[in-house]
């Protein structure tokens, strides 16, 4: 029977070691290397991590760690099992499925909320490709479309080729009205135009979708239209 803490300290001592050069040696922290000297075993996570660390300590020192730790079994260790579960209280498994039923929560509702805007966004910007509002109303040819205050309705137009392409000529309100574009429209190109009304001269009607404020508008026949925001009419009607 010895005193292991004496004895780790002397053998230390007598090599003129210091802390920091035996950590670098057991890579055991300084604290538990004091911890050993003092006997302070209960400051050490369990009595498996004393009987290593005793061993590695008197190694480092060039001695047997052997004796160290048959000289802790015999007059601190009460058994590892016993130790532990009286040292240690184990927590109870948390339940993580109210977080996770939350977060599946929050994904649920973000998918909604983006397809609710994809759904508008397609109804508002797109439109049914295969609804066409007929070009021609009922009403007087020739009269400007009005909102419910009385101001004139603003037309928004654009124009596509579908086809092989067409030339295309659009000026404001009329044939003597300003010259907003002249020129010949590729395949695959699109132009917009705004104005209160708009005359709208196509040489290749056929070649060309138009829409006007977002709805997709039948082009009647000929090749020159007056463009309003409800109708689309010859021109020689106007």
């Amino acid at each position: 029977m010895f005193d292991i803490g004496s004895s780790l300290r002397e053998a230390r001592l007598r090599q003129e070691l210091d802390f920091p050069e035996l950590e670098a040696r057991t890579k055991i922290r300084p604290k538990y290397l004091r911890a050993l000297e003092d006997e302070r075993f209960d400051i050490l996570p369990a009595p498996t991590y004393v009987k290593g660390f005793l061993r590695s300590y008197a190694e480092a020192l060039g001695m047997d760690g052997q004796p160290y730790v048959d000289e802790y079994n015999s007059r601190f260790a009460i058994g590892d099992d016993d130790v532990v579960v009286r040292s240690r209280r184990v927590p109870a498994p948390r339940s993580h499925r109210p977080a996770r039923e939350s977060r599946m929560a929050v994904l649920a509702l973000l998918a909604i909320a983006i397809l609710t805007a994809l759904v508008i966004a397609a109804w508002r910007f797109g439109g049914p490709e295969d609804e066409l509002v007929p070009g021609l109303a009922a009403q007087g040819a020739g009269s400007t479309t009005k909102q419910a205050d009385g101001r004139v309705a603003r037309v928004n137009l654009v124009v596509s080729a579908t086809g092989g392409g067409s030339w295309m000529e659009v000026r404001a309100g009329s044939v003597s009205g300003k010259l907003l574009y002249s020129g010949t429209l590729e395949r695959n190109q699109r132009k917009t135009f705004r104005g209160r009304s708009l005359q709208l001269a196509l040489r290749e009607p056929d070649n060309v979708a138009v829409r006007v404020n977002g709805n997709r508008m039948e082009l009647p026949a000929g090749t020159t239209f007056i463009v309003t925001a409800r109708r689309i009419v010859p021109a020689s009607s106007s």
